[in-house]
């Protein structure tokens, strides 16, 4: 029985709320209604932070780097969604990702946050024993992990595959002659890639787990690492799918690598290791468990790639 107080309101804390997981995230705690999101940025006066106002969304300003600007972000909340960002150039001394997460997860212990739900990546470093140690982006999210355990929140965290949404974020569908081509470095035609619909499957996941964490006698979501993964295929498939969906060539070129390391190795290693979540069935059968409904390539192409180039 979920024993939580109904007459007060279910505050969850959103970092990144202006950023693609933190407005999704938001979207659907609104859209649901079981719970109140507070969003969280570092520019109340963005477009994006004004738009979350217009909308009767509280909205807070605080830096992840800055710990002494959290405490009024996290005061008053059940829980919180994480997001945590790579920060470029990496050092090895001084603030980076890492300092983020510990700053975000050492308040969130002293104002009595409940559940914290982290979206992350596994250690690159560590699944190929060491063949690709400079993937920062990746190696350092688990550190952050490894300290949120130790302050004893209860917690989920979501592995994700690469941003479908990356069509149009990073111009990886790209304008050709004859169509689109889709061009990747350190990636063969065979290789293949988990890919996440991120801006409907954090959401949906977040949702669920929220919903469950207070929940005894059922299943038990802390503690739990889920990968959210809408497909694992190669670059070349996804190029036939989008070709067939928007009714154009849609071609996939295999890109020379062209540096940073950390961007490289990345490529590389997502090739070799099949997009790092070979170990969980697709649909994760522990979302869908929950409740989660994934979509599918055939529906994110109609839905979200037709429109924005222009096949409606």
């Amino acid at each position: 029985m979920n024993t939580h107080c109904s007459m007060s309101p279910r505050i969850v804390s959103v970092f990144g709320a202006t950023g693609i997981q933190g407005a999704a995230v938001i979207d659907r705690l609104i859209a649901d209604g079981t719970f109140v999101p507070r969003a969280i940025t570092r520019n109340t006066d963005s477009d994006a932070a004004r738009a979350l106002k217009t909308r009767g969304v509280h909205v807070i300003t605080a830096d992840p780097l800055d710990k002494a600007s959290l405490g009024d972000a996290l005061h008053g909340c059940e829980a919180l969604f994480m997001v945590t960002n790579p920060m470029l150039p990496t050092e090895p001394e001084g603030p980076n990702e890492v300092t983020q997460g510990k700053n975000i997860a050492d308040v969130a212990k002293e104002v009595g946050v409940k559940f914290i739900v982290f979206t992350s990546l596994p250690s690159i470093t560590d699944i190929s024993g060491g063949k690709y140690p400079n993937c920062f982006q990746y190696d350092l999210k688990p550190v952050i992990e490894s300290h949120i355990r130790t302050t004893g929140i209860p917690h989920a965290f979501l592995h994700l595959g690469a941003f479908l949404e990356n069509f149009w974020k990073f111009n990886f569908l790209a304008k050709t002659p004859a169509g689109f081509d889709i061009a990747v470095p350190n990636q063969k035609p065979g290789d293949l890639q988990a890919f996440t619909w991120v801006e409907r499957e954090v959401p949906a996941a977040t949702l669920a787990i929220l919903k469950r964490y207070l929940d005894e006698g059922d299943v038990g979501v802390s503690g739990k690492t889920y990968p959210i993964v809408n497909a694992t295929i190669s670059f070349a498939e996804l190029a036939e799918r989008t070709g067939r969906a928007l009714g154009v060539e849609v071609t996939f070129t295999a890109a020379p690598a062209k540096g940073p390391v950390f961007w490289d190795e990345m490529w590389a290693a997502l090739g070799e290791y099949s997009g790092l979540y070979t170990h969980t069935p697709v649909p994760n059968p522990e979302l869908v468990a929950l409740g989660v409904q994934f979509g599918t390539i055939e529906e994110f192409l109609e839905k979200e790639v037709k429109p924005r180039f222009g096949f409606n």
